[in-house]
């Protein structure tokens, strides 16, 4: 259900919306559009973050802009107007007077029943009087840029060639709303960038190619980049501070309290199994020249999924979860796959819906959107709800292993360290072949230690095999 008021017969509000299952407030982030704009229904006018993702909110009717009811890093509740629109330009009615852009207010405090909000996705989200500070401003262009390297680097992804730069054009730069994002991440004014799209839109290329020149000058700058970890806005903080305060908001916020939640809730059981797994490698490099797998991404990551899959088949039980409200252990006869991933914006867990029942090449090609959405900031709260079991791969920074923590709701999650050549015992001598450590975390109310030891046994066992994918599957 839309949630929209109308004033009168010609001015219509737009208030924030619900955008995943039971949120009370989000940000808004970016407004792409001004008093004075035409608007058509379905256009999208902002971009909001919640507590778990960036979503860009479209209108649901035609007119022009009368008024925005909040600035950029106001924190709103659902609920409250953030837009109004005259949907009759050109009338003789009076328009109503703006008002300011404003914070939100506490709600009074009452004896009386509160009602529910109609919501953009469901209904039924309670009211709620929580309020976060308004965005003192955004990340460093600079540090976005490393942040976005170091998301490329997490999924194994090569930055794009920039294009050759054809005659600039004259005018008001097109491009959608993702590029617009984008080029903001990396802070690039599109006014400056050449476009290569068709009818002179601006496409993810033409940002890229743009940001590359800044992003070498920063290299050759004397000053240090700072850390990936400081992309998080930093308040309160001068040249001689010892001490730097960063607030706790969005998806950072959503993080703690899931992994709080998560490590004191579930009883974690932690094993490891260190294995050879030069011949998954080499069966890597085989599907990477074959036919079947042209135009999908193969790395060592989709074969761990697999190999995770078939385990899950050979031991269901494993693939559950807890519900304490009903004192109940729920099997799950589908495996939503979840993948964690490194983001500007913190860890997300998207995952690829009922993973169990595709091919390979389907495994791959689901592999490649969901990590190519969530590097562009574009993964939705619905593709992080529902996850079963989990992989993470930490080996990618060049770490051996971890404990990692149990996405909360589910029962399971692998941890896969870096792949390295060293000594092993093979076939009665000592060569060099490629080793990885895997750890296998799970929750010990619903998994005991003979099924986890079984799950991960049987995963190590195809990675050391791979011909086990056709064998056991």
């Amino acid at each position: 259900m839309t949630t929209m008021t109308q004033t009168s017969a010609r001015f219509r509000e737009f208030k924030m919306p619900d955008v995943g299952e039971g949120l009370t407030e989000a940000e808004i982030l970016k407004w792409f559009v001004q008093p004075g704009d035409t608007v058509t229904d379905g256009q999208v006018v902002c971009e909001v973050e919640t507590a778990k993702a960036a979503v860009e909110l479209p209108i649901p009717f035609d007119g022009v802009v009368h008024e925005l009811r909040f600035s950029e890093g106001t924190t709103v509740d659902v609920g409250q107007v953030i837009i109004s629109v005259d949907v009759a330009p050109g009338s003789d009615e009076e328009a109503p007077v703006p008002a300011p852009a404003q914070e939100p207010v506490e709600a009074p405090v009452s004896d009386e029943p509160k009602g529910r909000t109609p919501v953009l996705v469901g209904y039924g989200v309670a009211e709620s009087s929580t309020k976060r500070r308004p965005r003192k401003g955004a990340a460093a262009p600079e540090v976005a840029a490393v942040a976005a390297a170091v998301q490329a680097e997490l999924n194994g992804h090569a930055a794009p060639a920039a294009p050759a730069a054809p005659e600039a054009p004259v005018g008001r730069p097109l491009a959608k709303p993702p590029v617009r994002k984008l080029a903001k991440d990396l802070g690039i004014d599109l006014a400056t960038v050449v476009p290569t799209g068709k009818d002179g839109i601006i496409t993810r290329e033409d940002v890229h190619a743009a940001a590359a020149p800044a992003a070498a000058a920063v290299a050759v700058a004397p000053e240090a980049v700072e850390p990936v970890a400081a992309a998080a806005e930093v308040v309160d903080s001068t040249a001689s501070a010892r001490e730097t305060r960063i607030p706790v908001k969005g998806v950072r916020k959503a993080i703690a309290q899931a992994m709080v939640g998560s490590a004191f809730t579930a009883p974690h059981v932690t094993e490891f199994v260190t294995v050879d797994v030069t011949r998954t490698m080499k069966l890597v490099a085989e599907l990477k020249e074959d036919k079947e797998m042209a135009g999908v991404r193969v790395n060592p990551l989709l074969i761990i999924a697999k190999a995770l899959l078939v385990a899950i088949k050979r031991n269901p039980e494993v693939n559950a979860a807890w519900d304490e409200a009903n004192q109940e252990i729920v099997q799950k006869h589908y495996v939503n796959l979840g993948i964690a991933a490194a983001t500007p914006r913190g860890l997300i867990v998207p995952n690829i819906k009922d993973a169990h029942d595709k091919t390979l090449p389907q495994l791959a090609a689901a592999l490649g959107e969901l990590v190519t959405t969530a590097r562009d900031g574009r993964t939705s709260p619905a593709a992080m709800a529902g996850g079963t079991v989990t992989i993470t791969n930490v080996g990618v920074f060049g770490v051996d292993t971890g404990t990692p923590i149990l996405n909360p709701g589910e029962s399971a999650i692998l941890a896969v360290g870096a792949i390295k050549l060293q000594p092993w015992v093979h076939k009665g001598k000592v060569k060099p072949r490629q080793v990885t450590t895997l750890a296998l975390s799970f929750d010990h109310r619903l998994v005991d230690g003979e099924l986890g030891s079984k799950v991960l046994a049987d995963v190590a066992a195809i990675l050391e095999q791979p011909k086990r994918l056709i064998t056991w599957a």
